[in-house]
């Protein structure tokens, strides 16, 4: 979903090399620290670079905080405001249509990833010329339920890529890249995913990872629950495949159930039993039950497709 940047007007300014997305939720407390952080460590790197903040519908003063900083920083900071909260990947895919520099770094605003461990990314990305870096961390500091939650869904997408599943919100994009998912405009967005449908040279760094400051994390048990159960309907077949091989293997034993009372009722004249046909039943209107429920979820997923409900919307750039 390409925005329209010609009607932004950016200052003239230096070669930007690294553009620093980072999707902000409610945490007003720690955005002045995170961006002195930001400029610090790429000031003693002597690079170029900007940060897009975007603002994903928070209630509290984090617009009033961004507002400042732009103010006070006009070529570094670029300030998107989000009319209601979208969620991550929405946010940092919209992060996407501004960006200038010639790599990307996406990270989370609550200080989880240390702004200082940037230049890991960068040092990893100079010398394997990927296209990708993911940060892995050593120890993740998240509390047990985000991380069951966390685990699970890059399971989910780590079943098609062998890399996924390992990596972090803590990555290294080439321009190249991201140039190619622009136009992507599924409602539902899971930025893994999708930028690994245009590339495998990927490669991890070990990183640290903080304690969350502030605010706890805006992944709710349902949330996480709701991006497991959406990846698996718009990015995979999984559940389809699912119904086949079921449906096969089910059939199978039926047939064989069903065999085993015809042949003892004809060489043993033994009635069919109540027990074995109420069994035969239940068994088989279980799968077709659970079919039905498989395939409601990919037609409820397509019409929300055909309705073209863009992935977010944007209410105000500084």
């Amino acid at each position: 979903m390409k925005y329209l940047q010609e009607n932004i007007k950016y200052p003239q300014m230096a070669h930007i090399y690294y553009s620093v997305i980072i999707p902000v939720f409610q945490s007003e407390d720690l955005l002045s620290r995170l961006f002195e952080k930001i400029k610090n460590t790429f000031e003693k790197a002597q690079k170029s670079f900007e940060i897009i903040f975007i603002d994903d519908g928070s209630k509290d003063d984090s617009w009033k905080v961004l507002s400042h900083l732009k103010s006070n920083n006009p070529d570094l900071v670029t300030a998107i405001r989000l009319n209601k909260n979208y969620g991550q990947h929405s946010a940092i895919m919209c992060g996407f249509n501004f960006v200038r520099g010639d790599f990307i770094i996406t990270m989370d605003d609550d200080l989880q990833h240390p702004p200082e461990e940037i230049l890991k990314l960068i040092h990893a990305g100079e010398e394997s010329q990927a296209d990708m870096v993911y940060g892995v961390y050593r120890k993740k500091q998240h509390s047990v339920v985000r991380n069951i939650g966390s685990y699970s869904v890059r399971k989910y997408s780590g079943f098609f890529h062998k890399n996924s599943s390992k990596g972090s919100s803590f990555r290294l994009i080439k321009r190249s890249i991201i140039d190619k998912i622009l136009d992507h405009n599924l409602h539902f967005i899971y930025i893994d995913e999708v930028l690994q449908w245009y590339t495998d040279k990927i490669t991890l760094v070990e990183v640290e990872h903080h304690k969350r400051k502030g605010s706890k994390s805006g992944y709710s048990v349902r949330k996480l629950f709701r991006m497991a159960s959406d990846l698996v309907f718009f990015y995979t077949t999984m559940p389809l495949k699912m119904m086949v091989y079921g449906g096969f293997i089910v059939s199978f034993f039926t047939f064989l159930l069903g065999l085993h009372f015809i042949i003892k009722k004809i060489f043993q004249d033994i009635p069919l039993g109540y027990t074995s046909m109420i069994v035969t039943i239940l068994f088989s209107t279980s799968l077709i039950i659970f079919s039905l429920g498989v395939i409601g979820g990919y037609i409820s997923r397509i019409y929300q497709i055909q309705k073209k409900k863009p992935p977010y919307h944007i209410d105000k750039v500084l």
